[in-house]
């Protein structure tokens, strides 16, 4: 489609209808005009992966959810992750019944999470990654958590879909998402949507983050291999790039690495190596190593799918790989309190009553803002 077409595309106020009922403005999707009625195949993906259309899709019970999912119904998986985004208190009830049905067919997957500085390349080489592993026999799903509008929390870009040649891989399924604003760019529900897409089957996940930064914590603690994505240019980029993320890295990979630069692109390899030396890496039993790419000319990707299942191999001989999967739990427990806790806590109608005067009282100054905690504090407990 032309940039021309693309500025003509108009939208109605009709919601697609895998948007839970009674959903907010976090799920920005619309229907554009002329494709309201019907339900067109997805290029690539036979009918068994399209979901009926019926006016009942809404409706589905979660025993729907579960068979479908298990049945790799493409609609039905967009559906059963929406719902689990869902911040409906009788949406999460529902989702948490669909979670713990489809547990026993999950945790088979190779679980990687990918990072890099904007304009590093993060979605040209996840779909030509993507790409070489479907036509390998593989199932590729791709969460790509896209940055939350301020005002709806939905998601602004919605860029993903440019992944043109991947999502005409009958065996890829490529889900963007709203950060809605939490640490690190990813969902609180992120985890719950790796589980649907391993019960559908597939056993590639990959995980986009939104950037760089000390709070990509969150998505070490879900995946199985994380991997920093960087630009050529050594020097002030490696002076910009936060010893913490390198740290919790088990590949630095150089994307970007086309002939033309190949004296910036072999400084820059160099650079990184000596930094490496200096950083305890990131897995027990595991050297962090750098190796440059270049995605638009699809070099050097067999070699980093190489390391990755290198790693998977070296960590479930050792046992760090059973280690980190439970201790992952535990976290996504520890999270799951804090959601809750925070649920609580603005849902509360003594608080909810009290807040607007208190915020009020603190841009003024009449309050102080230890004084104005404690006698938040207080109404609450």
């Amino acid at each position: 489609m032309t940039k021309d077409k693309k500025s003509k595309i108009q939208y109605t106020d009709k919601r697609p209808d895998w948007v839970p009922e009674n959903a907010g403005d976090e799920f920005a999707a619309r229907v554009m005009i002329g494709v309201e009625s019907g339900n067109p195949a997805i290029p690539g993906q036979t009918s068994e992966h399209q979901a009926p259309h019926s006016a009942a899709k809404n409706k589905l019970s979660v025993d729907d959810h579960v068979e479908g999912v298990l049945k790799d119904d493409r609609g039905i998986l967009a559906q059963s992750i929406t719902l689990v985004e869902s911040n409906s208190l009788k949406h999460i009830e529902k989702a948490q019944e669909v979670i713990k049905k489809i547990l026993p067919h999950t945790g088979k997957s190779i679980r990687v999470g990918i990072t890099g500085v904007p304009g590093v390349g993060k979605s040209t080489f996840i779909e030509v990654l993507g790409t070489d592993l479907c036509k390998k026999g593989h199932k590729v799903a791709v969460l790509a958590i896209d940055p939350s509008s301020a005002k709806t929390r939905g998601s602004i870009l919605g860029d993903k879909t440019r992944m043109e040649l991947l999502s005409r891989e009958k065996n890829s399924f490529i889900r963007p998402s709203p950060s809605g604003g939490t640490l690190g760019g990813v969902t609180r529900k992120t985890r719950e949507t790796i589980m649907l897409c391993e019960a559908a089957g597939f056993d590639v996940i990959l995980i986009e983050t939104v950037g760089v930064g000390q709070s990509e914590i969150s998505v070490r603690s879900m995946v199985d291999f994380f991997m920093l994505l960087m630009l050529p240019g050594g020097g002030d980029e490696l002076q910009g790039i936060k010893k913490g993320i390198m740290e919790m890295s088990d590949l630095l990979v150089i994307n970007k690495a086309e002939e033309d630069n190949f004296a910036i692109v072999t400084s820059t390899l160099q650079n990184y190596k000596m930094a490496l030396h200096y950083i305890q890496s990131a897995t027990e039993g595991w050297t962090t190593e750098v190796l440059k790419t270049s995605a638009l000319n699809s070099v050097g990707i067999e070699e980093v799918w190489a390391k990755v299942l290198e790693f998977i191999e070296t960590t479930k001989k050792s046992g760090i790989h059973e280690q980190r999967r439970k201790d992952q739990v535990v976290e996504w427990v520890m999270s799951m309190v804090e959601n809750e806790l925070l649920q609580k806590f603005y849902n509360e109608p003594a608080v909810a009553a009290l807040l607007p005067g208190i915020k009020e009282n603190v841009r003024s100054g009449k309050t102080p803002p230890t004084k104005a905690v404690r006698e938040i504090l207080e109404k609450f407990l």
